[in-house]
């Protein structure tokens, strides 16, 4: 049976994400931080773990209760966007510093704590969500500093692991603009259509593919 661990997985793409995976037959250990959320992914047959990811104790504390396992698919889930109309005469440091905590340093913090189980699996998959709004090259209307510069980083640091890291795939995939409590409701996309692609663009993922950035259609996106 073949394994994902999903970071953020009490509600939108990560509850998605660990629905469909269990639907299909897959071991799905699921990572929430809220405990209120957990009994839903329990009701769909999930593993459900409390997590704080911007807790390092607790990220290495996941890494050895799942020592001597196989992951298959880490997925970096887990994501925040609390300042989205930030201007330069009112920059909010502490929304933005937890903000990269988050989307920028929890995703790599989770890789180093749990890559040894990821190269022990058969897929040896490493997945960060990232955002098209962390495109540099694609920011033609500016604003959203906050969550731009965040989910940048994040394609900053998947990259290196990327490199630093050659027998594992690590990718930075963008789920496209989703109807979540971050997205909102005018989103074109629901989140089982962002999943049903981004699964598929996970599945056909080898080695070549390492140290890109895709969209859930699996078309490349600058960076």
């Amino acid at each position: 049976m073949p394994s994902v661990l999903i970071t953020g997985a009490g509600r939108g793409l990560g509850w998605e994400f660990a629905r469909q995976y269990r639907r299909d037959g897959w071991r799905v250990v699921a990572t929430v931080r809220d405990a209120a959320r957990a009994s839903s992914l329990r009701q769909v047959g999930a593993e459900a773990h409390l997590l704080d990811v911007t807790d390092a104790t607790a990220i290495a504390a996941l890494g050895r209760t799942l020592d001597g396992e196989a992951i298959d698919v880490l997925i970096a889930n887990a994501g925040i966007n609390p300042v989205r109309d930030m201007r330069l005469d009112g920059i909010d440091h502490r929304a933005w510093e937890e903000t990269f905590r988050v989307n920028a340093i929890a995703p790599l913090a989770l890789a180093a704590a749990l890559r040894e189980q990821v190269r022990r699996s058969a897929q040896r998959k490493l997945i960060a969500i990232g955002s098209a709004l962390g495109s540099i090259t694609a920011n033609a209307i500016g604003g959203h500093y906050v969550y731009r510069s965040s989910k940048a980083a994040l394609d900053a640091a998947w990259r290196s692991l990327a490199r630093d890291e050659p027998d594992l795939i690590a990718v930075v995939l963008s789920p496209g603009w989703v109807r979540t409590d971050m997205g909102g409701a005018r989103a074109p996309l629901s989140p089982e259509e962002s999943v049903v692609g981004l699964r598929r663009v996970i599945a056909g993922l080898g080695p070549a593919d390492s140290g890109t950035f895709l969209d859930h259609l699996g078309a490349a996106l600058p960076w």
